[in-house]
């Protein structure tokens, strides 16, 4: 997947990233600046060279496949179908393997924001007793339902969404590398502050969402050694409320906005219908997160505001893992879910950061080669 032209790319990054001074954490000390969409002298860094990324693969790949006898069982997390995120990217990819392979049967639940992890088992042991195959649950909170019933259930195949802590041979992980997308996120926000400061809204303060973070923070500080970066979460880890709380997710959101910061990531589910309300009402911009929420109907009202979202494909993921399984297959999905898979990327709908897509494709090019790499853990 790596050809000439992109040994040659990754040597080119690896030059420029000599040249600023800047490591793998993402500071620089280069004030040779490339001009930022602003308008304002926020970005410190040059700009990486401009060259298109490796060939994505993926599982999709193929001749037709035929799903028709597969009764899919869809357990969705907090929030569920209409969340405008997480939970609606994971039904793309079941309504796109009835389009597409077939599939005639699908049985969706939702998870409710205060329900006991017996409520979870019993979802998971009611599809699977009733016949459902495969079941795919939408979230790491299902990582234990997971393991106790596809104990249970040793003929039917399972799929869970941000979890790979399951060894049971019937079970199938499907990760991703928010990081990665993150970190194009937090590029696209510094260039696109007036004001050299941005914010971020988690929100449950888990090991998963600190993945979304710490690519938002490494990319902002990668492309800008002034910018300024406020960083809150709406719950702490536990308390899964902070994926459905609009209200709370409004207020934190202006308080960053009050504080000055004039673009805010949002990685917090259904909250972020509040993020985008803030980010109207305090005439600031904001990136959205999983799906393109720009074409999103639920947040229509704020799409003037959202200038990209973080696009996690867990469409893409799920779709793979529905045809892999009609295929009779499963190793041709790949282990993680990154930018070389397009398993994450950025969206572009609006046209609004058309003008630095060289520079988005650049960093993106870079850490495909491995010239760039993102961690999964905040530097603060």
């Amino acid at each position: 997947m790596r050809g000439t032209a992109l040994a040659a790319v990754a040597m080119a990054g690896v030059l420029t990233l000599a040249g600023c001074a800047k490591d793998s954490s993402g500071g620089s000390s280069n004030n040779s600046a490339a001009p930022s969409s602003g308008g304002s002298d926020c970005i410190t860094a040059q700009k990486p060279p401009a060259a298109p990324a490796a060939a994505s693969s993926s599982a999709a790949a193929g001749g037709k496949v035929d799903g028709s006898q597969l009764k899919i069982g869809l357990a969705f997390d907090v929030g569920g179908r209409g969340d405008a995120s997480f939970n609606d990217a994971a039904a793309a990819g079941t309504d796109k393997a009835k389009s597409d392979l077939g599939v005639t049967t699908v049985s969706e639940s939702t998870a409710s924001a205060s329900e006991a992890e017996s409520a979870k088992q019993q979802r998971l042991d009611q599809m699977a007793s009733s016949g459902l195959n495969p079941i795919v649950a939408v979230g790491f909170a299902y990582a234990p339902a997971v393991k106790a019933i596809a104990a249970k259930y040793p003929n039917t195949k399972f799929a869970i969404v941000d979890d790979d802590s399951i060894t049971l041979p019937n079970v199938t992980p499907l990760v991703f590398a928010e990081e990665q997308g993150s970190f194009l996120a937090g590029v696209a926000a510094a260039y696109k502050s007036k004001a050299c400061h941005i914010g971020f809204v988690g929100g449950v303060n888990t090991p998963l969402i600190q993945k979304f973070e710490a690519g938002f923070l490494q990319g902002a500080k990668t492309v800008s050694s002034k910018i300024q970066i406020e960083d809150q979460y709406l719950t702490p880890a536990g308390d899964f409320s902070g994926f459905q709380d609009p209200p709370k997710g409004n207020a934190k959101a202006a308080a960053e906005i009050a504080k000055g910061a004039d673009v805010i990531y949002h990685a917090a589910g259904a909250s972020g219908k509040g993020v985008f309300d803030a980010a109207k009402a305090g005439n600031a911009l904001a990136i959205g997160v999983d799906s393109d929420q720009y074409n999103q109907k639920t947040v229509a009202a704020d799409k003037d505001v959202i200038i990209t979202s973080m696009l996690k494909r867990v469409d893409v993921a799920v779709f793979d893992y529905i045809q892999a399984v009609a295929k009779g297959d499963l190793t041709v999905l790949p282990k993680r879910f990154d930018l070389k898979v397009d398993g994450v990327g950025y969206a572009t709908s609006g046209g609004k950061v058309d003008d630095i897509k060289d520079v988005l494709e650049g960093y993106k090019a870079q850490i495909i080669s491995g010239a760039v790499t993102v961690s999964d853990k905040p530097q603060k």
